[in-house]
């Protein structure tokens, strides 16, 4: 709770972004210790000048981490930070991952963890026939093999791709450039509520937050991150589905592409990307053959070893400092350090900043 208080106060301080935060946590271990840093420690922190350190040592004294987060949490009781072990782990990889998310529905371990695929179906808002048959078509094919299907819950293709999801029994989640606890377009009331049920809302802005212009080309990368693959099946150039396909490539994700007509302004941003070396989809056993070559994520873990297991059984969910597990086990700092080890490239701890160990 104390870690997650500080995380909500440090977005406070202005011209904080993403990736300065990320390289905050990172340099010290975890925003609370951050939080009471002198000036010449954060000036160590690369991007951290000296017009941004003095805002920040002005800006502290005037925040209570706790009463922020006591603020948010009423307002925002689900929600998910770097330093939480449910925080969806692809999207760690990303550069700038949100250092926020708040939710909504019901997510599944195996989604936050990557053990079960999920895949973005992004396109246009005014869609034509042929671009909602090919998603409902591809959608279905998605849903049949296990494939978890993430969109931005607007009007057009991921209406329809969140839709035909929720119809074929799968999970979708939804990742919105307003609050969760926002409609938006109005039109999608139901479909909010049905998502809410049977997938998981995602936002990195809190309740409260209505539809803004520049939240929606932001929210594309938590699209992109969260996902294995994109699949982008009708869009007109200068799209957002565009920004989607190129964080994905940023991100090194596959993006996959329905072809369209050349009469259809709708489809120029597919051939564009297509003509860039996005792979052409010819139909929905072809998507699903592409995916078969996509490397599975690990669902199941070794046994820890005999040896290891007094070490493995002093780590939780909640992290803990190297010092910690050496003064618990009782152990010599390099036996516990090799321990360590072989549990992290076994995947049964990962290692956070700060010399920090959780499962």
């Amino acid at each position: 709770m104390a870690e997650a208080a500080y995380w909500f106060a440090w977005r406070e301080i202005p011209g904080l972004g993403a990736v300065l935060l990320q390289r905050l946590w990172q340099k010290f271990g975890s925003l609370e210790r951050a939080w009471a840093a002198e000036g010449e420690e954060l000036l160590a922190v690369p991007g951290l000048g000296l017009q941004l350190v003095t805002t920040i040592l002005a800006t502290r004294p005037q925040l209570d981490p706790q009463t922020l987060y006591e603020q948010y949490i009423a307002k925002n009781p689900h929600f998910w930070t770097p330093a939480d072990a449910d925080y969806p782990q692809l999207l760690r990889e990303i550069p700038d991952p949100p250092p926020i998310l708040y939710y909504a529905g019901h997510p599944q371990p195996a989604e936050c963890s990557g053990a079960m695929p999920m895949i973005g179906v992004v396109g246009t808002r005014e869609p034509s026939a042929y671009g909602r048959k090919w998603t409902e078509k591809l959608v279905q094919g998605l849903v049949s093999q296990g494939w978890g299907v993430v969109s931005g819950l607007a009007a057009g293709i991921d209406t329809t791709a969140h839709r035909t999801c929720l119809q074929a029994g799968g999970r979708t989640w939804a990742v919105l450039g307003t609050g969760v606890d926002q409609v938006y377009p109005t039109g999608n009331r139901q479909l909010h509520q049905d998502i809410s049920i049977q997938g998981v809302l995602l936002s990195e802005y809190p309740a409260g937050t209505g539809p803004d212009r520049t939240h929606f080309p932001r929210r594309n990368r938590i699209i992109a991150g969260l996902c294995r693959a994109i699949v982008i099946t009708e869009a007109p150039l200068h799209s957002g589905a565009l920004i989607t396909a190129e964080l994905a490539c940023q991100y090194d994700r596959d993006v996959y592409v329905l072809p369209g007509s050349l009469d259809n302004p709708a489809a120029l941003g597919c051939l564009h990307l297509i003509n860039q070396g996005a792979q052409m989809l010819l139909g929905v056993e072809h998507l699903l053959e592409l995916l078969g070559a996509t490397p599975p994520l690990a669902t199941t873990l070794p046994e820890v070893p005999p040896e290891l297991a007094g070490i493995f059984a002093l780590i939780s969910s909640e992290p803990i400092t190297f010092d910690a597990i050496v003064a618990q086990s009782g152990q010599p700092t390099d036996q516990v350090a090799n321990a360590l080890l072989e549990l992290e490239l076994s995947g049964h701890i990962t290692q956070l900043p700060g010399l920090r160990y959780q499962r």
